[in-house]
């Protein structure tokens, strides 16, 4: 999980697949396939690649009509993220009906013999159970499939939202805290309210070129509601960048430190955090470490300082500056005191992301 390795996949998919993104990225023809999606999440998860040069990139290669709909993509993840930015109990609800979630389990055996047969992939319905498989010997899954077996995960098993939502950041190498909460929520109903996603035996038949033929499917149920939606709040402030010697932490959440905007600051000091979701997998634990330890290199080299694990006392005194974490594991465990400095592009997007993503589409053309 290395820089070298995005810019490789975003070549790629310029290269050989991103022309016919528009009309094929829906079909998911199966893990033996070339993908038909630009596979580039995992490192814009991580920041490993940046928003801004892909899709500058995209319009470079295809021009602004050509891009319009990968760019339109790209800017969902941007969504979400301002989204739950100014939405924060989005993330803190699901984390709390996940756990009681898990209490269900404990005491309802037919909830729990449904879940168990769900994530082994013996649900008997045959799209979902290869979904489940590959979710977990992948670590990937096509995102029309994502929501397909949210779908079928809530309204034909009649699961848990968030357990499922769990599920997925467990395995998934491209787990986003921002983007897996709210597509769960959207595909149940609740991020638009009474709006939900059903998954149609006929729609995946359709798009995964006769593959499957699920039976069984729920294909009219009414969207999932809740008491209160999360509550909206003023858009946090970044902090200014100080002048003079700092220390420069870093997170799973930005993993470019070459392009933070870091001023007059002089970067003396460099400290790795790395924070999991609960119960991830082993092998994405592996990949987030192995992001870390490149990046680390990568900025010692780069600032021409040393770099490691942000131990106790790792910064000596200096003030200690880093890029802003979204909602989620990493902003969960920054230390008090940091100084968070916000992109340019999220300074700009973030703002016109409270509400629904309409806002934020229209105003793409000025953005970029």
């Amino acid at each position: 999980m290395t820089r070298a390795a995005g810019l490789e996949r975003l070549a790629a998919f310029l290269r050989d697949g991103g022309a016919e993104y528009a009309g094929s990225r829906n079909f998911d023809l199966g893990p033996e396939a070339r993908s038909t999606t630009s596979a580039l999440s995992p490192y814009l998860r991580r920041r490993l690649i940046t928003e801004a040069e892909v899709v500058a990139a995209a319009i470079g290669t295809f021009g602004d009509e050509g891009a319009a709909k990968f760019v339109s993509e790209v800017f969902w993840r941007t969504y979400f993220k301002g989204h739950m930015e100014t939405h924060p109990a989005a993330w803190t609800s699901y984390l709390a009906l996940a756990a009681k979630g898990h209490e269900r389990l404990a005491v309802e055996p037919g909830l729990r013999r449904t879940y168990e047969a769900a994530v082994e992939g013996r649900s008997g319905i045959d799209c979902f159970d290869a979904w489940a498989s590959e979710l977990v010997e992948t670590r990937w899954l096509h995102n029309h499939a994502r929501m397909w077996f949210a779908s079928i995960w809530i309204f034909t098993l009649r699961l848990p939202w968030a357990l499922g939502a769990e599920f997925f950041m467990r395995h998934l190498v491209d787990g986003d805290p921002a983007s897996n909460t709210l597509s769960w929520r959207w595909v149940a109903g609740l991020h638009t309210r009474g709006k939900h996603y059903v998954a149609r035996a006929e729609n995946i038949r359709r798009y995964t070129d006769g593959r499957f033929d699920a039976v069984g499917l729920d294909e009219y149920p009414d969207a999932l509601d809740e008491p209160m939606p999360p509550r909206e709040i003023p858009l946090p402030p970044a902090d200014a960048v100080p002048d003079g010697e700092v220390a420069l932490l870093l997170h799973l959440d930005d993993l470019h430190p070459e392009s933070l905007p870091l001023g007059a600051a002089r970067v003396v000091r460099i400290g790795g955090l790395v924070a999991h979701s609960d119960g991830a997998s082993d092998l994405v634990r592996a990949l987030d470490e192995a992001a870390m330890a490149e990046v680390l290199a990568r900025a010692a080299a780069h600032f021409g300082c040393p770099a490691g694990h942000a131990d106790s006392g790792w910064a000596d005194s200096l003030p200690v500056v880093t890029a802003w974490a979204p909602v989620g594991p990493s902003a969960m465990v920054l230390p008090q005191g940091c100084l968070r400095l916000r992109r340019a592009w999220d300074k700009a997007a973030w703002p016109l992301s409270n509400r629904g993503y309409s806002r934020l589409r229209k105003a793409i053309p000025q953005l970029i």
